[in-house]
């Protein structure tokens, strides 16, 4: 495939979402929308310019962070030229070929960028055919020549009939760019400049303009919180196929949420309810009901039901059980059954948690480290005052609150004595008859 320039076109201020976030950066799968294009486009071009107005800084700043300099902002002059056409204006490819995608695509397939790219005509488009095509522009094709698009606003009654519709998505030929941008002017309800008039203007010029056929599901555009709802569980859906298809084993997968940065390695299981959140490894391990797993390492480990892993906890060859929480937690080898919390906490090989075992990490101003080393164990109801290290070979007796460290092989109790007071239950609610 020859070299292609590509423009993004991600300017509009997405005014149906009713959020103060930048419609593009609105998240499916833990991605903001505009990602996904940027993606598609990094598998076909090394010149790709996003074209920004509504919240320029803010979603210049996200780009950076995500892509570095591999992918260019520009700015549209908006107040001179408002629309798709004059967004293109803004834009210097490299390249004799220039794609055009959006930024509210989420869905959008590199296989069929890459097919769309491969295209020589002047122009060609990606369309489908939708039952109901209300919202989208109509394409005129005759003898199997696209004539014109028209958008919805535009159109006839006799038009608004037609279901080919534009998927928003081009191959240009970078001349025809130079040659027809300057005559396109905004007579229309918008009074925007259209880039669907170019295949007007080329399609008189008998230019060659030809349609690409493609799927509603990959060309859908998002303007909306339900739109946006309806793309992430298309794209949930895939997801999870693919992930499936690789050997992760999925119990009710409709029910589970996998982001689109979670990585599996080997063979998995994640049962229903599960929700694995960020940049999470997950290696050879189960992932049981309705656990949470947020920017985490899990490796051969087995998590749940209903546990809840927070960011950066690392845990390999452990059992963590129900209602446990671990956060910034290092778990080598380790049984943590039930009802605890373990945060800023590392824990070594062999050491069993007892259930309602607490490290106290935070203080009012900062958090703290608590250390437990290997074969240590931990009776129920403990609290860890951190800072403080246990080393190995130790045994803390159930409602201890440990303050200091212990010795090797120490047994740690801090219990007040217990007192019995005979008869007094008879005393105070009176003896029975």
């Amino acid at each position: 495939m020859k070299k292609v320039s590509v423009a993004i076109l991600a300017a509009g201020a997405g005014t149906r979402m009713k959020s103060q976030t930048p419609k593009v950066l609105h998240r499916v799968s833990g991605r903001a929308m505009l990602d996904y294009a940027v993606l598609a486009a990094l598998e076909i071009s090394d010149d790709i310019q996003i074209v920004l107005h509504h919240e320029f800084d803010a979603v210049k700043a996200h780009i950076e962070r995500e892509f570095g300099s591999r992918v260019a902002c520009v700015a549209q002059d908006f107040a001179r030229f408002p629309g798709t056409a004059g967004a293109i204006r803004a834009v210097l490819p490299r390249y004799e070929r220039v794609i055009v995608l959006n930024g509210d695509m989420p869905l959008i397939d590199g296989a069929f960028v890459k097919a769309l790219a491969s295209r020589g005509e002047d122009i060609a488009l990606a369309v489908f055919s939708c039952l109901e095509p209300s919202g989208y522009g109509r394409v005129v094709i005759k003898n199997d020549r696209v004539l014109k698009i028209v958008e919805e606003k535009d159109a006839s009654e006799a038009e608004k009939k037609i279901t080919t519709v534009n998927g928003g998505v081009y191959n240009f030929s970078r001349k025809l760019l130079e040659r027809y941008l300057l005559r396109i002017e905004a007579n229309n309800a918008q009074k925007e400049y259209y880039i669907t008039d170019l295949i007007a203007l080329a399609a008189a010029d008998n230019k060659s303009v030809s349609a690409v056929w493609g799927d509603e599901y990959i060309l859908m555009g998002v303007n909306s919180k339900e739109e946006l709802s309806k793309a992430e569980a298309y794209h949930q859906s895939s997801l999870k196929a693919k992930l499936m298809n690789a050997g992760v084993a999925m119990r009710l997968p409709e029910t589970i949420y996998i982001d689109a940065n979670a990585v599996f390695e080997g063979e998995c299981v994640v049962e229903n309810g599960a929700v694995i959140l960020g940049k999470t490894k997950i290696v050879r391990s189960v992932i049981k009901a309705h656990s949470v797993v947020e920017d985490s390492q899990i490796i051969d480990s087995d998590i749940g039901p209903m546990a809840h892993i927070r960011p950066n906890s690392e845990i390999k060859n452990t059992h963590i059980g129900n209602f446990v929480e671990t956060k910034k937690a290092k778990l080598s080898g380790v049984k943590a059954g039930h009802l605890s919390y373990l945060g800023d906490a590392t824990i070594g090989e062999g050491t069993n948690i007892g259930a309602g075992t607490i490290t106290c990490n935070f203080d009012g101003k900062g958090k703290s480290q608590t250390t437990i080393g290997k074969n240590v164990f931990i009776g129920s109801d403990t609290q860890f005052i951190a800072p403080v290290t246990i080393p190995d070979n130790v045994i803390i007796g159930a409602g201890t609150t440990v303050v200091k460290d212990p010795n090797e092989g120490d047994l740690v109790l801090s219990r007040s004595e217990q007192k019995s007071i005979a008869g007094f239950f008879f005393k105070f609610f009176g003896k029975k008859e």
